[in-house]
């Protein structure tokens, strides 16, 4: 038999024909399947863009609200994200939201439709938050990836809108900053009373600042400022920087160079990375570092507390990795034990002195707190008040002055036939 007869012959066995036709299926929809995952990935590669936000990421939480009240709104899949709203009585309002949980969901945004993939892997944490990883990732057809740029952007103003009208605090923890406490109602910079020119000079220091960055690269100047307050305790140091940062419109960055772990390399890293449009906020300094004497007979001790050292803090404040575009305040009861190295021009600025009252001082502040300003007879009473306060020649605080008004809160003339009192009640 030959080889062609052979063949004829399997063709026409029944068997060989349906085996052969099963084979022939089996491979067509294999092809078909290959076919069809390579036409989805050149599809999505070319005809598809997408974006992938971890949990990490400044704009994670930004982006889940904004989901939350643009897009997915009649989604079914929720979860809930508890927080907290301070009143300016000082009533705090439990607020729940609810944000797409984790699955896929869709909306549309300007005519699109994006679909959007929350996942979370239990099995890995977050080691600086504590929580499982997660991830948010939006998938959209077209190529213009503007539209995320929009979206980014449209969930950053959101998030800002919320803190209108607020002061933010952060403090250190880890490597990262977090939000302390809830943020607080801006306070007006007229409510810290000052001696006369000092928080006019500040404020407009700082704005020169804020709004002339070209100066100082035009220049070669490193664009960064400090300043340090120092003076009495209750003089309103800590105070007045809350007012400003409120008049900014900035956060505050609270920092303790005294925070056992606190090391040099940690320092940098958390003035590199502090939030944009803050203040930040080194109080109490003398109390980390004495002059350069007691920092070199105290040397070893710091090391062995694993502490930040006095070197490390002058490369931080002004050293080739020091940040640029940062407003740092300091503050210190006492100045003279401070290095002359931590205060000299390049890390500090401006200095002002923050001091005990003066009979200008108290005058203001007796007419801020009875609301006399426009009163003549107001205005008797509280040179009358200053008077009486100065002829005892006796050092007073705007703390220990605040203090004794509380006493007479509705009472502003008994005020005058009891100064002797704001010195008893301390």
């Amino acid at each position: 038999m030959t080889i062609v007869d052979y063949v004829q012959t399997l063709g026409d066995n029944p068997y060989f024909g349906a085996g052969f036709g099963l084979f022939g299926l089996g491979a067509g929809a294999a092809l078909l399947r290959k076919g069809a995952q390579i036409g989805t990935v050149l599809f999505r590669r070319h005809y598809m863009i997408t974006l992938e936000v971890p949990c990490r990421d400044k704009s994670y939480q930004w982006l889940l609200q904004w989901i939350t009240h643009k897009g997915a709104r009649k989604t079914q899949h929720l979860s809930v994200e508890t927080s907290f709203e301070l009143k300016d009585t000082g009533h705090v309002k439990t607020k729940y939201d609810f944000i797409p949980s984790i699955g896929t969901h869709f909306f549309r945004y300007k005519g699109n439709w994006i679909r959007v993939d929350r996942t979370r892997e239990q099995q890995t944490l977050d080691l600086h938050m504590g929580i499982p990883w997660e991830t948010v990732q939006l998938t959209a057809f077209g190529n213009d990836r503007n539209i995320y740029f929009d979206i980014l952007e449209e969930a950053r103003q959101m998030a800002l809108k919320e803190h209108e009208g607020k002061t933010v605090m952060y403090t250190a923890m880890g490597s990262e900053w977090r939000q302390f406490g809830h943020p607080r109602k801006q306070r007006p910079i007229t409510s810290v009373v000052l001696d006369e020119g000092i928080s006019a000079r500040i404020v407009n220091d700082c704005r020169e600042f804020i709004d002339n960055p070209g100066w100082y690269s035009d220049r070669g100047i490193p664009y960064r400022r400090g300043y340090l307050l120092y003076g009495p305790p209750g003089c309103g140091k800590s105070s007045f920087i809350t007012a400003l940062a409120g008049e900014l419109e900035r956060g505050i960055c609270v920092l303790n160079l005294s925070e056992r772990g606190l090391t040099d390399d940690r320092l940098n890293h958390l003035l590199a990375v502090a939030p944009q449009q803050t203040i930040i906020l080194l109080e109490d300094v003398d109390a980390a570092f004495g002059n350069r004497e007691e920092s070199k007979e105290m040397k070893a001790a710091y090391e062995g507390l694993n502490r930040v050292t006095f070197s490390g803090l002058l490369n931080c404040l002004d050293g080739v990795a020091s940040t640029e575009a940062r407003i740092l305040f300091m503050t210190t009861n006492y100045l003279e034990r401070l290095d002359p190295a931590l205060v000299r021009p390049g890390r500090v600025d401006v200095k002002e002195y923050i001091g005990w009252c003066s009979a200008s001082q108290v005058e203001q502040m007796f007419l801020r707190f009875y609301r006399g300003a426009d009163d003549p007879h107001a205005h008797d009473l509280a040179k009358s008040f200053a008077a009486n306060v100065m002829q005892h020649k006796r050092n007073v605080s705007p703390a220990q002055i605040q203090g004794y008004f509380m006493f007479h809160k509705n009472d502003p003339e008994k005020v005058l036939n009891n100064v002797p009192q704001i010195w008893e009640l301390t």
